[in-house]
């Protein structure tokens, strides 16, 4: 069955032209704080599109019977309930990187992309489009983190995913791991950078 035009904007819109990171700048102190390592990175970006995707899908399924004045209530349950259970499940699965994402995992209930796609999109829209909306968001949101992370790791510590890429022949030669990308304000300037080359790239497009 082909994807309708606007489906297709719904998902592919948020990978690139609006993301929700470096365009809308939204969901952007979890994206700086849990990038100095690749894993956790990855993990925080496949729960956050688990998420946004399954509450959009949810609240487009009840958008006609939620009464217009309590809506941010029952979204805010939608989300809280399904981070409680990713954060149980990663608990039950994967409890070091549980812990390495500390209360961020938690704090994923205030991300301004969830409560931002599921008023603006999933309430007016349907289920198909908002699962396609909330994807392309989530997958927008994980690449981000996942380019940052994978820079701050390999130049910062010399790994990626706890694995050491940096043969030891390098560091007999003087290489030494550059300890600023494991430093908060490297997170920052590294978005700035990837802002940088996305602006750029689109207006060339242009």
């Amino acid at each position: 069955m082909a994807l309708s035009k606007k489906t297709k904007e719904a998902f592919l819109g948020p990978l690139n032209i609006n993301n929700p990171v470096i365009v809308q700048v939204l969901g952007i102190c979890s994206a700086l704080a849990v990038t100095v390592q690749l894993k956790p990175a990855l993990v925080m970006g496949i729960s956050v599109t688990i998420i946004v995707a399954l509450a959009n899908v949810v609240v487009s399924l009840i958008r006609k019977s939620i009464p217009m004045r309590i809506r941010i209530i029952i979204q805010l349950v939608v989300v809280a309930a399904l981070v409680t259970i990713v954060s149980e499940v990663l608990k039950a699965f994967a409890y070091d990187v549980a812990m390495q994402l500390s209360v961020y995992l938690g704090l994923i209930i205030t991300n301004c992309i969830l409560m931002g796609r599921l008023e603006a999109f999933a309430m007016t829209n349907n289920v198909k489009d908002s699962l396609m909306d909330g994807l392309g968001n989530g997958f927008g949101y994980a690449w981000i983190l996942v380019v940052v992370a994978f820079v701050r790791e390999l130049l910062g510590a010399g790994t990626l995913l706890g694995y050491q890429v940096i043969p030891d022949w390098c560091y007999e030669h003087g290489y030494s791991n550059c300890g600023m990308m494991l430093m908060p304000a490297m997170a920052l300037i590294l978005v700035g950078c990837v802002i940088w080359v996305h602006r750029t790239v689109n207006e060339e497009k242009k």
